[in-house]
């Protein structure tokens, strides 16, 4: 019992900061996204799963971290509260001008894209990795983080004008 509650706080330092910012890089609320990765680690202790190694359960909690917060989104839009109208989340990418603005176009692109683009931008993970993270080819994490740029851009563009 000891050996498995030392793994979880192992885990809760090693991963927990990445987890917020993951879960707040996909919704409005630095709140939302803390509930978000307590979440993820109360389900890890009630699920207890079996890990074969460290990048498994870094795996694991990527995508759970990714699908909570997927849910946290469509229950904000299901009650019809708009989330650009929450305060921004304060972020180190943010916090250089224009960050803002970037965070925003990164959160209104569909989830397999700016989960791709913030794995590899913001939190520095290779392409390679991030497939193992999320259990996807490499070439559909290039795919998605190509589609992704380009989506930014078109934004970008689009508010220029």
């Amino acid at each position: 019992m000891a050996g498995f509650d030392g793994r979880i706080e192992e885990l809760v330092r090693e991963y927990g900061r990445m987890l917020v910012r993951l879960a707040a890089s996909r919704l409005s609320s630095a709140a939302d996204a803390e509930d978000v990765v307590q979440d993820v680690f109360c389900a890890l202790v009630s699920k207890r799963p079996e890990f074969s190694d460290a990048e498994h359960a870094k795996a694991w909690l990527v995508r759970a971290t990714i699908n909570r917060a997927a849910d946290v989104r469509r229950r904000a839009a299901r009650r019809n509260v708009p989330l650009d109208e929450a305060a921004p989340v304060p972020d180190v990418a943010a916090s250089a001008q224009g960050g803002l603005e970037m965070l925003a176009c990164v959160r209104s692109l569909p989830d397999k894209y700016a989960t791709v683009l913030h794995l590899h931008y913001y939190e520095g993970y290779s392409l390679r990795e991030i497939a193992t993270l999320l259990g996807v080819p490499a070439a559909t994490v290039g795919t998605r983080l190509a589609r992704g740029r380009a989506r930014l851009r078109a934004i970008l563009k689009e508010e220029s004008l």
